[in-house]
């Protein structure tokens, strides 16, 4: 019988961050993907009561988890203090900037939900690294 162990992911640190910046971003992509997915069954059951064509609903919705755990994040982070507004607000800037520049690209071959979907997969993943390099960087650099 093989043993396995049993150690619990996503691993945090003594505050309640989240450890690795592995474990930050497959936590907002998976958040990310069930947004989608509630997205998609909910655009489903409006094109199928003929309540509006599927596609038109902006898929940014889907940012709602990932926004959760970033807030989550913030929070955690209370012994950066500035640093972490700093961060947080950088984070986002870009994050915006490269969901909005994929939105660019994205939106003229495919429907708003596509593109938005993209624009805040994007989004997500520029605000992962940013703030999980960002913060441990002006931490370091201050401390």
């Amino acid at each position: 019988m093989t043993e396995t162990k049993s150690e619990r992911r996503p691993r945090r640190d003594p505050s309640g961050r989240l450890a690795t910046v592995g474990d930050l971003l497959g936590t907002a992509l998976a958040g990310l993907v069930i947004g989608a997915v509630l997205l998609l069954a909910f655009e489903g059951v409006l094109a199928l009561t003929r309540t509006a064509e599927f596609g038109n609903t902006s898929g940014w919705l889907a940012l709602i988890l990932p926004l959760w755990l970033f807030t989550e994040e913030f929070r955690a982070a209370r012994e950066q203090g500035a640093y972490r507004v700093v961060v947080a607000v950088l984070a986002a800037g870009f994050g915006v900037a490269a969901g909005l520049i994929v939105v660019g690209l994205v939106a003229p071959v495919f429907p708003a939900l596509a593109s938005g979907l993209a624009g805040a997969g994007s989004f997500t993943v520029v605000y992962c690294l940013i703030w999980f390099y960002g913060l441990r960087w002006l931490s370091h650099r201050a401390g």
